[in-house]
């Protein structure tokens, strides 16, 4: 059973093999999502959290336990598996001919692959989960926009508890604004407030400096918000729920509710909509519900 934190060209990390970080913060390895579903996530979670830090392969779940992480002699990282493509990470055309190449869990939770100079040390980053957030924003992770690239940092909800593929509703950084906003398919329903004095209006306002270093950084090769826990110490995850509610680890920290914006009040950070709103009132929280959709539209009996 693989237990560094290091895979080398030639490596694989299969469903019973996993990667730790350094100092065991970090765990890297397959796990079934759904008890009633034989389909996994190649995952980083906190070793002491039941929670998905980061998902691999969000928008294509694999038959369990078929999937294999490889790094390849071609420096190709990627997740093979019986039952259809690979599931590539990063393409190494430019570095095929490199063999000082590594892919590593990191105690931040960030997994790199990064090409080493001959002592050993990091020469430059080829590729990184970071730059690939779902729903969950570790410190150190950014949300905002590479300008050299195009590359957009936000995170998105799952679509349901079972399905990580990208749901109604996500986090993202206005660089304008300088302001965090949610929104559901597009449609802003709460802000955080603009960024003074280290700290935003409608995040945890007399308590967030105690818990959180907020930095934005903005030049002409970036925008971006980023942040680190005051206490090291301890576990910090700010999630997206499919409901629009940010909360910190444990959901004992709420960031935003925004399951509590109706469109017509601005409480707590949430926005007005630009639509009609007759369909919502206060009080009103989006719920789960479990059912079928009827195909014809109608709710007659089809034998009527």
């Amino acid at each position: 059973m693989l237990q560094g934190n290091t895979l080398r060209p030639g490596d694989t990390l299969n469903s019973s093999s996993s990667l730790v970080s350094a100092m065991g913060k970090f765990t890297m390895g397959f796990h079934i999502y759904d008890p009633n579903l034989n389909y996994s996530y190649l995952v980083v979670k906190w070793a002491s959290s039941r929670n998905y830090a980061w998902i691999a392969n969000r928008n294509k779940p694999i038959l369990y336990p078929l999937g294999i992480l490889t790094l390849d002699q071609n420096n190709t990282l990627k997740i093979t598996h019986k039952d259809g493509e690979p599931v590539v990470l990063y393409s190494a055309s430019e570095t095929s001919n490199a063999n000082n190449i590594v892919a590593t869990l990191l105690d931040s939770g960030n997994f790199v692959l990064q090409e080493l100079s001959f002592d050993g040390s990091p020469k430059r980053v080829l590729w990184q989960s970071f730059d690939f957030p779902v729903d969950v924003l570790l410190p150190g992770m950014k949300l905002g926009l590479n300008h050299k690239s195009g590359h957009v940092w936000s995170l998105s909800s799952w679509f349901t508890p079972n399905s990580a593929v990208p749901g109604a509703f996500t986090l993202d950084w206005d660089p304008e604004a300088h302001e965090l906003k949610i929104r559901r398919r597009g449609v802003v329903y709460w802000s955080s407030g603009a960024f003074r004095n280290g700290r935003f209006k409608f995040i945890l306002p007399d308590e967030s400096k105690l818990r959180y270093n907020f930095s934005i950084v903005s030049n002409e090769d970036e925008d971006y918000f980023t942040y680190s826990a005051v206490d090291q110490s301890g576990i910090s995850e700010w999630v997206l729920t499919i409901m629009g509610r940010l909360y910190d680890f444990d959901e004992t920290i709420d960031i935003a509710q925004a399951d509590y914006c109706y469109g017509s009040n601005t409480d707590g950070g949430c926005q007005m909509w630009d639509r009609p709103i007759d369909c919502r009132h206060a009080g009103d929280r989006f719920e789960e519900e479990k059912g079928y959709f009827n195909p014809t539209g109608s709710g007659s009996n089809s034998n009527e």
